[in-house]
């Protein structure tokens, strides 16, 4: 028998290792018509580059963000026999497709879908699905969770637009702080949409309070900021991801802070991004999402081959290295560590709150 050379030996691994790649086929899932089609082609984009970039075919197929779509989808992919699914934005269309997906033994990474059920169901449903992105409740969390810890020491109120959105953010946060045996020292409902917040702000100031959070969108922060700094009332406004939409005509007061998750464009690999600019891609919204997704899958799958595992113990409680940083999933399938963060506007752009 003829000994293998260095070089051969080394060809021979290489040649291995693409043959292992070749074989891991992923689908990638996303509404490609309709109104989301925009949303839909960035995942399209981030997976198909991460494919070429990681030796790995990708099939992807529109779910059209409907439940119909949805299981359609999950059919071609169960008949394609895919190793694993990335990509879901839409609710109706993730949760349609997931009971044919089990049957077929094919775990899911969604980038987009915030539904909290989606996993705190997993015990009843046994859906093999992993979230690469907030959960519904993250943003309001994480606004209890980071606001207690910044305004412990401070005179503090919290107000919202009387919406579904603004009470249920607002609460959290109220209910959070008595919980840490805080009081905001005045509490509000204010009206949306007006020109100014004058009479609000003024009760705000003969309050006390230095630190506010506003559930509400970006509109009315900006105006409350401008209202504030012209009755010279001290005072340092806090919004939801709803300020990274910019305000009207009004710009938001320099100092405001919004927790939100970071645009991933600007804390991504440098490489990945310039490989998207290359190709004349943007890499906005999902597009990095749905790269990182991909390079999860492959190194999962890896793993399976590798040593035998389920597809849920490799996805489980390890850590993965992707463009847009480590992933964990926890045992439900959710990030194990909420995606938002505090950011100040310096006057013109949000930067992490660190960076002040």
């Amino acid at each position: 028998m003829r000994l293998l050379t260095t070089t051969s030996a080394a060809l021979l691994l290489l040649a291995l290792a693409a043959n292992a790649n070749a074989e891991i086929l992923i689908g990638v899932a996303g509404p490609l018509s309709g109104p989301s089609a925009t949303l839909g082609k960035q995942v399209q984009n981030g997976a198909e580059q991460a494919a070429e970039t990681n030796g790995v075919t990708v099939k992807t197929v529109d779910d059209a963000c409907t439940a119909d779509g949805g299981a359609a989808a999950a059919k071609e992919f169960a008949a394609e026999k895919v190793n694993i699914v990335v990509g879901f934005l839409c609710t109706d269309a993730i949760e349609a497709a997931l009971p044919i997906l089990k049957d077929a033994n094919i775990a899911v990474i969604t980038v987009g879908v915030r539904t909290e059920s989606l996993t705190d169901r997993r015990a009843k449903t046994g859906w093999p699905v992993y979230r690469l992105g907030p959960r519904g409740d993250d943003e309001r969390n994480a606004v209890a969770t980071n606001l207690i810890q910044l305004w412990r020491d401070d005179l503090f109120a919290i107000v919202d637009d009387g919406t579904i959105y603004g009470r249920e953010i607002a609460e959290t946060f109220r209910a959070a702080a008595e919980q840490a045996a805080l009081k905001p020292v005045f509490t509000d409902t204010f009206r949306p949409q007006l020109d100014n917040q004058i009479g609000l702000v003024g009760r705000l100031k003969k309050a006390g309070a230095t630190k506010v959070f506003a559930g509400g969108d970006g509109d009315d922060i900006a105006i409350m900021g401008r209202d504030a700094a012209q009755l010279d009332a001290g005072i340092t406004l806090a919004g939801g991801e709803n300020l990274r939409t910019p305000p009207g005509d009004v710009p938001y007061a320099p100092g405001t802070l919004m927790i939100a998750p970071p645009e991933w464009e600007q804390v991504a690999d440098p490489k990945v991004v310039q490989a998207f600019t290359a190709s004349n891609i943007v890499p906005e919204g999902y597009t990095l999402p749905a790269y990182a997704a991909v390079e999860i899958a492959k190194a999962a799958l890896a793993d399976t081959q590798a040593s035998g595992k389920s597809i849920a113990e490799a996805l489980t409680g390890h850590d993965f290295t992707t463009a847009i940083g480590t992933i964990r999933f926890d045992e439900k399938g959710d990030l194990s560590q909420n995606p938002f963060r505090v950011f100040r506007f310096d006057g013109t752009n949000f930067v992490p709150l660190e960076a002040k």
